[in-house]
């Protein structure tokens, strides 16, 4: 009932996986990930426990295929199982039973496995594998761009309802001491591999790492425009001078904590530039009060 992929990148050692179905919450049965282990989805029929004990098999050091033959030999519903799995290395495989309901298949690449059933057809997977191969940028984003294309062509042939996007890396979560650098989910949406899309974009806004090449300096018709703003939304009580002092700075931390983009300007670091693509937000948010 279900089509997804399951993915790895090497550069940044992140595992993933990416789902949608016409079921409710799908990414709270589906996805399971661990930084240094690796990810599975497991679906159709879904024995939820071939998550958590596939990873521990994996975390172990068993392989993609060694865990996904030690997972079938202990069920006794293979036949209508669904998964996929992808090692620490980025070796893959993949099971799909004869008693899922059609269609269903699954295709493998280097770094990937992509799954379904009750789907339109085997095009679904053939755009997720294709778009997967093709994309460049994060594992988010290919992940998500390869769920998009299956979306697009067809998907679960039952309709749409909710979707998933699940990426680990080591201390890749907020502050740091967890590996789950990005879990989003739509459990109820007419479209919402579209509303996961844009729940991405929101979390590369608001924990997405800096660029070097997106921070600008802090000039004074800057200062002054951000002091504009603060001034309206009642941080700030001095005058729109354009001096970036420590009375604007604080005033501006205090904005930044409310707006929840302390990842992108930190009073304890560089004061005098700014994230571009955090200014560009602010401008936006407070388009009235800022002059723009």
């Amino acid at each position: 009932m279900t089509f997804s992929i399951v993915g790895f990148d090497p550069d940044s050692q992140s595992w993933g996986v990416a789902v949608a179905s016409k079921f409710l919450a799908v990414g709270a049965l589906v996805s399971w990930a661990q930084a240094g282990s690796g990810a599975i989805a497991t679906q159709a029929f879904a024995k939820v426990g071939f998550g958590p004990d596939g990873l521990t098999l994996l975390a172990q050091g068993n392989s993609a295929q060694e865990t996904l033959n030690t997972l079938l030999a202990a069920d006794s519903n293979v036949r209508q199982r669904q998964i996929g799995i992808v090692d620490a290395n980025g070796d893959v495989a993949a099971h799909t039973g004869e008693g899922c309901h059609d269609w269903a298949g699954h295709r493998t690449g280097a770094y990937f496995t992509c799954q379904g059933n009750i789907l339109t057809g085997e095009d679904t997977l053939n755009a997720m594998a294709d778009t997967f191969t093709g994309t460049r940028g994060t594992l988010a984003d290919r992940l998500l761009a390869a769920l998009l294309a299956g979306d697009s062509v067809g998907g679960d042939k039952r309709g749409k309802q909710s979707a998933a996007l699940l990426v680990v890396r080591a201390n890749g979560g907020y502050g740091g001491d967890t590996d789950r650098y990005l879990d989003l989910r739509v459990d109820d949406d007419a479209e919402p591999v579209r509303a996961l899309k844009n729940l991405v974009s929101t979390h590369h806004l608001f924990f997405g790492a800096p660029r070097p090449d997106d921070q600008v300096k802090i000039t004074e018709d800057i200062a002054a425009e951000l002091q504009r703003m603060m001034l309206h939304e009642g941080y700030f009580a001095g005058e729109p001078n354009g001096a970036w002092d420590e009375m604007s700075q604080q005033a501006f931390w205090m904005l930044v904590g409310n707006e929840n983009l302390e990842e992108r300007w930190n009073i304890h670091n560089n004061t005098d530039q700014i994230d571009k693509v955090a200014l560009d937000y602010l401008r936006q948010r407070f388009k009235a009060s800022s002059g723009g």
